[in-house]
């Protein structure tokens, strides 16, 4: 209550100042405004609160996002009819207690004419408040579109992540249901290499990124994993340079390489050769490519889809995919965090 009374007074001032700036230069000048500032100051009081009124009554009834025209024309057919109506009733109040006239000879004309100032001030008003409330709006549309869309992303973002535990678990519980007719001891050996392997994936899956390090220690235990199940049939090598202060999205190298192994004939005449090596800002993956003969090029299950989504959900560059007659090259983005 009290900033609006200041604020009005300053209006009250200002327009005495803009009507007569030579009345402030003599203590006399300004007694003579006393009653003319008392005016302007309960006018702009009476435009100033019907103004809010209006506003707060179309704020919660009608958008401006949505009805902006339906908005407009309520908003100040409505205002200016307040402001007519209380300005004239103002006047005519104001003008019969300061003994202009008697109630036997009511100037009707004249008290219309005199409201010709508080209208135009109403045009300011409705000018103001119709812009902040507009600006407001906006505003706070924009936020709430802009908070949907982060929430929206998460949730996807974080849908694709959990797709990846009971894909990781489901495949690797295949490979080891054929290892425990196979050989004991090569199953045991799997199994204790997997608990250590899905550690990682649960270590890993509230998180957004992980240190590029960290995700080459798992590819490296995750294709020991598959060199249990493979022997001499596989052979992978790491790249010293494959390190640095990057990160990237948990257990991308883990889908790449899982498709890799599952695409790709792997035998002790033709060894399934996986090379991975950091070429600037990119982690390189690459595999000699000896399809299997049941796979089709359009195969590329979670992994590459997946990948693909999580970087387009992180806005940043997107992986690239090559393929040669002799390789299957994935060119993996590198993060960094400043």
């Amino acid at each position: 209550m009290g900033s609006f009374i200041a604020i009005n007074l300053g209006i009250a001032g200002l327009l005495m100042l803009l009507f007569c700036p030579t009345c402030f230069l003599s203590w006399e000048g300004i007694k003579n405004l006393l009653p003319e500032f008392f005016f302007s100051f309960m006018i702009s009081m009476i435009l100033s609160f019907g103004g809010g009124r209006v506003e707060d009554f179309y704020e919660k009834r009608i958008s401006w996002i949505h009805k902006p025209a339906k908005r407009l024309l309520l908003t100040v057919s409505t205002y200016m009819a307040y402001s007519f109506v209380a300005s004239f009733l103002f006047v005519f109040i104001y003008t019969y207690l300061d003994g202009q006239f008697e109630l036997s000879a009511i100037p009707w004309k004249s008290i219309a004419n005199f409201t010709t100032t508080p209208m135009l001030i109403a045009l300011v008003f409705m000018a103001i408040f119709t812009t902040s409330s507009w600006l407001g709006e906006w505003r706070k549309s924009a936020i709430e579109a802009e908070q949907l869309k982060s929430e929206r992303l998460a949730f996807q973002y974080q849908s694709l992540k959990n797709q990846l535990n009971p894909h990781f678990l489901f495949n690797s519980l295949n490979v080891l249901s054929g290892l425990v007719y196979e050989d004991a001891d090569r199953s045991a050996a799997f199994i204790q290499k997997l608990s250590k392997i899905y550690r990682y994936v649960l270590d890993v899956q509230q998180e957004d990124l992980v240190t590029l390090e960290k995700e080459l220690d798992f590819a490296r235990n995750y294709l020991d994993l598959q060199k249990i199940r493979f022997g001499n049939s596989l052979q992978f090598t790491f790249s010293d340079s494959a390190r640095g202060n990057y990160w990237i999205p948990p257990l991308s190298l883990q889908l790449l390489l899982e498709n890799a192994v599952k695409h790709n004939v792997a035998s002790e005449e033709n060894p399934l050769l996986i090379h991975i090596e950091k070429r600037e800002d990119e982690l390189w993956i690459s595999n000699c490519l000896q399809p299997k003969s049941s796979y089709s090029d359009s195969s590329s299950g979670v992994g590459l889809a997946n990948i693909s989504q999580r970087y387009e959900l992180l806005k940043d560059r997107m992986p690239k995919v090559r393929k040669t007659e002799k390789e299957f090259i994935v060119q993996l983005p590198l993060l960094k965090i400043s």
